[in-house]
């Protein structure tokens, strides 16, 4: 059952679960938090908070988003890096956290740098799973102009289609076939949010900078099978004076590596997170 805060005129949602070591996870777009839920099932001693980001899942885009940031697509609503940062904030706020350790896949792991930058001392430990600190390059901010145009022509549906087989694992669509409709029915976002979503990530700052200035522990897990995210880029998180970075590369998995193979990844997790306790 989610819960709910408010914040800049949106209802946002979360999911809060277990006892233990307070775990904030990011998920992907365009699904929602129930994209941790095989993860979180296999982690122990954890006390896993996982928020709808802003027009995703059960959380309100709201109003009032600025338009004109995105060359490519200037009369686009942006949803930015900072204000996601700023939302979960404001969540941890709400919660009384004086710190925790964070993950974030994706969208989540840049939103996961923003919070560095503005916050480092509530932040215990960051892993990112099949994200990366780079910013677009051209060709890949051409592809979200290219998405916002589809969208705005009626094609939504057709591009989660293609959203949901592009980003999970050929390894997992072939063993578990049934994987492709359970994360395509995580896809709910709304024209605006979806455009507003693209235009946020094609104008998010470039993070290979604050990987110079982290002091905590960082994980790193890349997919053999991420057509977003090479391994060659998250490998960058090694690349950083934080006093221990552990960095796993696995073969077979995609995009959304902790939804096709959960047990993998929380064991990995698991053993990252001893750490902390």
């Amino acid at each position: 059952m989610s819960l709910f805060y408010e914040r800049e005129g949106a209802r946002l949602a979360y999911r809060d679960t277990g006892s233990g070591l307070p775990v904030i996870l990011l998920h992907p777009t365009p699904v929602d938090h129930r994209f941790w839920g095989p993860l979180t099932d296999r982690l122990e001693g954890v006390r896993a908070i996982a928020p709808d980001l802003r027009g995703h899942g059960a959380s309100e885009l709201g109003p009032g988003l600025p338009a004109g940031g995105f060359a490519l697509a200037p009369d686009a609503p942006v949803l930015t890096i900072e204000r996601l940062a700023q939302d979960v904030l404001a969540l941890i706020d709400r919660l009384a956290l004086d710190g925790a350790v964070f993950a974030g896949c994706s969208i989540g792991g840049y939103v996961l740098l923003e919070l560095w930058r503005r916050a480092p001392q509530r932040i215990k430990g960051m892993a990112f799973i099949c994200s990366k600190p780079q910013p677009d390059p051209q060709a890949a901010c051409e592809r979200r102009a290219a998405t916002i145009a589809q969208v705005r022509a009626g094609k939504r549906e057709e591009l989660f289609d293609g959203m949901v087989r592009s980003s999970t694992g050929i390894s997992a669509q072939a063993a578990h076939p049934e994987i492709v409709g359970e994360l395509r029915a995580m896809m709910t976002l709304t024209d605006d949010a979806l455009i507003a979503t693209q235009a946020g990530l094609a104008t998010r700052p470039d993070s290979v900078p604050t990987l110079e200035t982290v002091r905590v522990p960082l994980l790193a897990i890349a997919g053999g099978e991420d057509l977003a995210v090479a391994p060659v880029d998250a490998r960058a998180f090694t690349a950083t004076a934080a006093p221990r970075v552990d960095y796993t590369f696995l073969a077979d998995v995609g995009h959304f590596a902790a939804y096709e193979q959960p047990d993998r990844v929380a064991a990995i997790m698991q053993n990252w997170l001893r750490l902390f306790y």
